[in-house]
């Protein structure tokens, strides 16, 4: 008979437990109306808007450098020289080369006006009877050559003249300008140190040519790159400041990718005033950009778009259209096709007028509590339907 009760009593627990499992106890949330601001988060590098490379296209030690890191320069401003005197050597052979040249050519204008006049006199001769034709075509000969001859010296003086002013132009690039107004933000030699400009031109220094303004190089991902486009506002942070919010404006999307470990990134140029220069080269910058802005529209909140309430097997049962909210009518979930608009991370506009602001949109589920199944155990019954041990 004991037994008997207790094999009841199970029975009645498991219909009651099932009860309980089959009456979801639905969450929702309200339709509210309100603002939305959608952004795109990505991660970039401060850099000012204009840098300058500095390099020399002689070689040699280094003289002297007159500027250091920080330091204000102006465009035409000496900032290093390099060693001037083997170039100024090249300057006084190149200047030997074309005396001699000019030499050369008065030389040769000399003997061509001596075989002119000779030539000159010995047609007279030629009339009389006095000279050979012969001879006279031997002297027109020599006029010709004579005259050939200034002709390649006027072109030996210019060749001359043209390698003085080269060895002129290499020797005034010994003096290192800056050629902007601008701050120096790289320094990469030494007095002694001997720079070659053989083959590639060494950088020696980095000119940033306006600190207050800077430019902030973002990285951002594929799927996120189809809504960000010159013109968006953007906000970001710097680790040196992070109770500080910088202003931006986006002002290039650049069509290049970059390929990092087969994740595909776009750079962002996004322009910053820095009119108290507290931003510096090379900061990490933390950005949102402004993709899209709503004031005072229907909203639901974003899990409700995602949830399907599960049949009586546990799979979720499918909404009548491509985008739904279920919405809870008489205690069960009825589905609202809708149109949705901007979307934030926890709200997503509505724009159709299926939903009224106020109703109760379902956005998750919670079976009730095993604990309340429970306390609606019999006494002495344990959990799986086995009976106590008899005594």
């Amino acid at each position: 008979m004991a037994f008997a009760l207790v094999v009841a009593a199970g029975l009645v627990y498991r219909a009651l437990a099932g009860r309980e499992r089959a009456e979801p106890r639905w969450h929702t949330e309200p339709v509210t109306r309100g603002d939305l601001v959608a952004s795109v988060t990505a991660t970039g590098t401060v850099n000012p808007v204009k840098t300058v490379q500095v390099g020399t296209y002689v070689s040699g030690p280094i003289q002297a450098i007159d500027v250091d890191f920080n330091s204000p320069v102006t465009e035409g401003q000496r900032v290093a020289k390099i060693d001037p005197r083997p170039f100024q050597l090249r300057v006084r052979q190149a200047e030997a080369e074309l005396a001699n040249a000019r030499a050369a050519l008065v030389k040769s204008q000399a003997d061509l006006a001596y075989k002119t006049a000779n030539l000159a006199r010995n047609r007279e001769l030629l009339a009389q009877g006095i000279v050979a034709a012969d001879a006279v075509d031997v002297l027109a000969s020599g006029v010709r050559q004579a005259r050939a001859d200034v002709t390649l010296q006027e072109a030996q003086v210019q060749q001359a003249a043209a390698k003085l002013e080269e060895a002129r132009v290499n020797l005034g690039y010994t003096d290192i300008v800056s050629p902007v107004d601008g701050v120096v933000v790289s320094r990469n030699v030494d007095v002694g140190q001997t720079v070659a400009a053989s083959f590639q031109t060494p950088t020696l220094f980095v000119i940033a040519e306006d600190l207050t303004k800077m430019q902030v190089n973002a990285n951002v991902s594929e799927a996120d790159i189809g809504s960000v486009e010159a013109g968006q506002t953007a906000t970001f942070s710097v680790d040196a400041y992070p109770e500080r919010t910088f202003t931006g404006v986006v002002s290039q999307v650049r069509n290049s990718p970059l390929n990092v470990q087969n994740v595909i990134t776009y750079d962002v140029v996004i322009d910053a005033g820095n009119g108290d220069l507290a931003l510096r080269p090379g900061m990490t910058a933390n950005v949102d950009i402004v993709t899209g802005r709503r004031e005072g529209v229907l909203r639901v909140p974003a899990a409700a778009l995602r949830f399907r309430p599960p049949a009586a097997e546990g799979e979720a049962v499918a909404a009548p259209g491509d985008t739904a909210v279920w919405r809870l009518a008489g205690g069960a979930p009825e589905p609202v096709i809708v149109t949705p608009g901007l979307s934030d991370d926890s709200y997503t506009e509505i724009r159709s007028d299926t939903l009224r602001e106020g109703d109760a949109v379902i956005v998750g589920i919670e079976r009730r509590a095993d604990a309340a199944a429970a306390a609606q155990r019999p006494p002495g019954f344990a959990m799986g339907g086995g009976g106590g041990r008899r005594r």
